[in-house]
Order: structure tokens, then sequence, then C-alpha cells
């Protein structure tokens, strides 16, 4: 199994296929890398496309401290797959808790992302929600703690924002709960407590958002509430970002929607790509219609 070591020295593992502009591929909390087999699949015709666990996720390593675990840790673990897999830039595609870590990358390390993807990123950072959602991050982790991965994912799975899916694609929603129910236990809770409990609120970043240049897509479902209102800011704050909302869709859009994704996105470069460099994601213009 091909795995990267970090500068701090967890081992990520990823999967790699496809030659191009690179795409790097950050899941949510509630997935790993084949969330995103639907976009890989299609978009390796094109690009070389790169996906990974985050640390706590198997076959990544799992460290037992929490304190191994943050949101700067998980956008730095974007920079070590970067600089394992000898990469200067990439374009950046992350889902909720990947999709906050794509952000922070962005504004991390400006210098290394072609463009960003931030895809239903922001729950629990309005200023009411704040406690409640870190109050949840401790209790969820005691839950995984106390009665372990499958009893987690039979409960969390059916989350009113994730209904939407099973709706729509019953199917594909079993195969997301019986992967969901495949994660560590351990890993789980430690993320919860040290990456989704610690992290930011999107509203706190207002100041380093204004400053952002590199091209950005917003992206949530219309029916993942919580997302909505940071998805709204960012796109109001930032000069560079583009807001794409999908109707009558929840949080996992990505396994949701994912034609949607790809095609309303724009999230496809041209196929005539320059041999000399990747050229970034269009991003549409403060007046052009969804399509």
């Amino acid at each position: 199994m091909p795995h990267l070591t970090t500068d701090d020295g967890v081992q990520l593992y990823y999967e790699e296929t496809g030659k191009g502009a690179p795409i790097v591929f950050v899941h949510e909390f509630a997935g790993d890398l084949r969330s995103w087999e639907p976009q890989v699949r299609y978009l390796s015709r094109r690009y070389r496309c790169i996906a990974f666990n985050a640390r706590g996720f198997p076959p990544s390593h799992v460290p037992q401290e929490v304190a191994s675990y943050s949101q700067a840790r998980a956008c730095d673990d974007i920079r070590a797959v970067l600089d394992g897999l000898k990469m200067d830039k990439a374009h950046i595609v992350g889902l909720s808790m990947g999709g906050l870590a794509t952000l922070h990358f962005g504004l991390t390390y400006p210098d290394r992302a072609l463009s960003l993807l931030v895809g239903g990123a922001g729950y629990g950072s309005e200023s009411g929600e704040r406690e409640k959602f870190r109050t949840e991050a401790v209790v969820i982790a005691g839950k995984l703690e106390r009665e372990g991965m499958a009893s987690f994912a039979q409960a969390y799975a059916y989350g009113p924002t994730r209904v939407q899916f099973e709706a729509k694609d019953p199917r594909g929603f079993l195969e997301f709960k019986t992967m969901l129910a495949e994660h560590s236990a351990k890993g789980s809770a430690n993320t919860q407590l040290g990456v989704q409990r610690e992290r930011p609120s999107i509203f706190d970043l207002e100041a380093q958002l204004a400053k952002l240049s590199v091209p950005m897509l917003v992206v949530t479902g219309d029916e993942d509430w919580p997302c909505l209102l940071p998805g709204v800011f960012i796109k109001r704050t930032c000069p560079s970002a583009a807001l794409l909302v999908i109707p009558n869709s929840g949080h996992a859009i990505n396994l949701e929607e994912p034609a949607a994704l790809m095609r309303r996105s724009r999230i496809f470069w041209p196929r005539s790509t320059p041999a000399d460099g990747p050229c970034a994601i269009p991003v549409p213009s403060a007046t052009a219609s969804p399509a």
C-alpha cells in the first residue's frame, strides 16, 4: 500500500491515478478517499488525481494522542501530500472537514494552490452554534469510544443533512454507511476532539479571506443548512470566490450529486491543457447563471 510520511512522522495512505495537472481530494469526517471515487474515475481520464486518507483513518496511521490532531495539522497534511509526491502546486478539492482543510491550505499556502474547491464547509461557525458544536464533538467522541464505530455509523448516517442522499440513492447511501462503519473509532474520536471541536469559525477568518487571490469555488447543497451562511460569507468576503448552491441537496454533495458537482462547478479543465502548466478552475463571474 502506498504511504507518504508527514513532517511529524505520521504515515498517510494515498491512491493516485491518471496523468496531467494534479488534483488532490480531501475527504470529510464521515468519508475517506473512497468518497471521491465518482470524481476520480471521471477526472483521471485527463488529470493526475490523488486522494488520501486523513490521519486517524486507516490505512493511514492512527495517532493515539489527541494532540496529534488539529485544524492546522489537517492543513499541513495536504502540504505533506504535495511535498511527498514532489508537486509544487495542485488543485485542491475538499468536502466538509476536508473543505475546511482546503480553505486553510489556501490561506496558509496560497502559492501551492492552483485553485480551491471548498464544499459543505462551515458547520458550527455561526456564533449561536459554536458552543453547541463544541459540545457535540465531545459527545460524539465519547460515543465512539464507548460504543464503537458500527453503532456510531448507524446513527450518524441519518443526520438531517444526509437523509437527502438516502432518498436519492439508497444503494449509494448503504455503501456510504458501510464504509463509515469501517473507520477507526479511536481515530474518529481524536479527530472530533482535535480537529472538529477546536477549529476556528469561518467568520473569524474575515481578514485572511479578504486578501486571498487564489481562484476558489464554494459549493453547498441548499438543504445543508449549517453551511449555507458560511458559504455566502466566504463569497461576500473573498474577492476570488464564487458560490454554487446545488438544489435539493444535503451535505454529501460529492456522493449525492456527483455529476452536478463536476458539471455545475466547472471542475473540468480544457482537454487542451498546455504542456508547460495546468490552467486553473474556471470561476464563474458574479453575473453568470447556473449551468
